[in-house]
Parts: C-alpha cells; sequence; structure tokens
C-alpha cells in the first residue's frame, strides 16, 4: 500500500539557461541546456518520496509510446515512485517543457502537454489505477484535465482521504468552472498571482471566505515565493503564515526557482502523511521549496536528512 499518490502532468523539461531573458523578437545565447524530467505532479511524487521512503509513494499520469516514456519511468522508479498507474498512449507524443530561465532563478515556461491530456475520468477506473486510489492514505492532485480532476477529487473523498489540489493554469477558467472539484478537497493551493487571477484577491480572509462559501471547512494555502507562504481557514477567519528559509543569511544562493513549489508541495503533502499539524507541514514545505531554489536541477528537493539539516539551520538564526 501507498501513502501518497499524486496525479497530473509529466513532462520531459528542456532547461536553458541564460544571462538574461529576452525580450520580444531578440536572440540572446543559451549558456547552458540541462534535459531533465519534469512535470508538476510527477516533481511533487518525487519530492514526496525523498522524504517519505521507497515505495511510499505513486504517480498516476499519462506518457507516450516514444523513447521519453521509458527515461521518464525508469527515473521514476529510481527515485522509489511507484509507477504501476502511469498510462501509455499509443500514438502520442510525451509531454515536454522548455522553460528559460535568467541568472537569478526567474524564467519562462512553455509547455506542450501531449499524453498528459489523455488521462481522462474514465481511465482512473482502469484497475491499475483505482487499485491506488482506493489503498492512498492521501492524494495530491496537480493538473491533469480539469474533469479527470474532479472524478478523482470524488472517488477519494468517497474513500475518506486527504485531498490536495493544486489547479494551476485551470485557475483561469474561474471559480464556478472549479467548484464540483472544490467540493472534495480539503486543501486548495495557488500561488499569489493564481488566487488574483481567480478571487481577484490573494489576501487571506477574502481567499477563506470565497472558498469557504464553495465548501465548508477547506483550508487554502497561498504560495508566496520568497515571502514564504500562508494558510487560511475557517473561512478566513484563522489564518497562518510561514516565512520562507532566509538563505542568504545561511550562505546559500537562489540558482533556479523552477520546481520550488512542487518541492514545496511534496514536502507539505508529505508531512501531512506522517501526522504534522498545519503550521509543522507549512515549515517543512517552505524549508523543501528554500532548498530547491539552491539547486540547478528542477527536482532539487532534499532527501530527509538534508530537509532535517536545513531545518535545524534555520532554527538556530
Amino acid at each position: 500500500m501507498v501513502d501518497l499518490v499524486c496525479c497530473g502532468a509529466i513532462n520531459w523539461d528542456i532547461n536553458l539557461f541564460m544571462e538574461r531573458l529576452p525580450r520580444t523578437g531578440e536572440e540572446v545565447p543559451v549558456r547552458e541546456i540541462q534535459r531533465v524530467s519534469g512535470g508538476t505532479a510527477a516533481n511533487v511524487s518525487v519530492a514526496a518520496a525523498r522524504i517519505l521512503g521507497p515505495g511510499k509513494v505513486s504517480f498516476i499520469g499519462a506518457l507516450g509510446d516514444d523513447d521519453i516514456a521509458e527515461r521518464q519511468l525508469a527515473i521514476l522508479r529510481e527515485e522509489g515512485v511507484d509507477a504501476s498507474g502511469v498510462l501509455r498512449v499509443a500514438g502520442e507524443e510525451s509531454g515536454q517543457a522548455y522553460i528559460t530561465i535568467g541568472p537569478d532563478g526567474e524564467n519562462e515556461i512553455h509547455t506542450y502537454f501531449g499524453a498528459n491530456l489523455r488521462l481522462t475520468p474514465g481511465r482512473l477506473m482502469d484497475p491499475e489505477r483505482l487499485r491506488i486510489i482506493r489503498e492512498t492514505r492521501a492524494a495530491v492532485i496537480m493538473d491533469p484535465p480539469l474533469e479527470t480532476a474532479e472524478r478523482l477529487a470524488e472517488l477519494l473523498a468517497e474513500g475518506g482521504k486527504t485531498v490536495i489540489w493544486d489547479p494551476g493554469v485551470y485557475a483561469e477558467l474561474g471559480l464556478e468552472a472549479l467548484a464540483p472539484t472544490i467540493m472534495n478537497v480539503d486543501y486548495f493551493v495557488l500561488n499569489h498571482l493564481e488566487f488574483e487571477r481567480l478571487l481577484g484577491s490573494s489576501e487571506p480572509r477574502t481567499v477563506g471566505a470565497r472558498l469557504e462559501a464553495v465548501r465548508r471547512g477547506i483550508k487554502a494555502i497561498i504560495k508566496q515565493g520568497a515571502e514564504g507562504c500562508t494558510l487560511c481557514g475557517s473561512g478566513g477567519g484563522m489564518t497562518v503564515h510561514v516565512d520562507s528559509v532566509p538563505l542568504r543569511r545561511l550562505g546559500l544562493d537562489v540558482v533556479n526557482t523552477v520546481g520550488c513549489g512542487d518541492a514545496f508541495i511534496g514536502a507539505f503533502a508529505a508531512a501531512k502523511v506522517e501526522g504534522f499539524d498545519d503550521f509543522t507541514s507549512l515549515r517543512r514545505g517552505c524549508a523543501a521549496g528554500s532548498f530547491k531554489a539552491t539547486r540547478k536541477e528542477t527536482r532539487g528537493g532534499p532527501t530527509t536528512r538534508e530537509l532535517l539539516e536545513l531545518l535545524r539551520r534555520w532554527e538556530e538564526l
């Protein structure tokens, strides 16, 4: 049995490191090219597996019938992630992302979703995926097709599982479109800009009140990058803020911010599976996201040992 399942995108990332990001129509030389496994949900599954250990995290997603798929599956298994829930789609390319990265970690992402879009609600009912959904204790839903997210959240809620949902780009569709899925979600996660697009505000009490009107008792997590994160619940009447790790004070530099949010969610979900309260889970999430920012690779989240060491150093400041 797995403790956590992550469902959503898996992409092959082509990272282009530049002296600065180009303006429209401008050509800028690339200093370095890095080709690595990525995709938000797959990143979260790896981040959580590095903390929970081999065999504790499963990934549900879709890959094509190409060489990229074989590499992706091998990498997931090497990281200790159960990949038995991955759908292979004949005649389709695996998802790919082209990411330009500036000197301070700022980035632009261009994604071809490919096979990711073929994970339909009906494929969740296939035996290999339904078994995982029924056995898990908690789940992170990232960015599968919206109708798939809705069905998965429903299945998980029916089984009494903890459901964490980051709709990502689907936030642009508006609250009414997301409401059927939110009805079965325990933790709703977006960054502050996405909340502003979705609700017209990222002010915690406003966010909490608007979401409470859709689902009573839901908790919202606002990712705020270098400023940490804020959790709001009880209709906005309760807020908890956690700062990010002051990396410079620890002698650490930001190298690449791509994947920081994924490391945050992976560590937060792992902490909830391990029974930690919300504040401790948020603090662990912030530490993991901060740690990842110091690593060039997209999947640069910490192991348990690295996470605990950073938390120790942070507490001693």
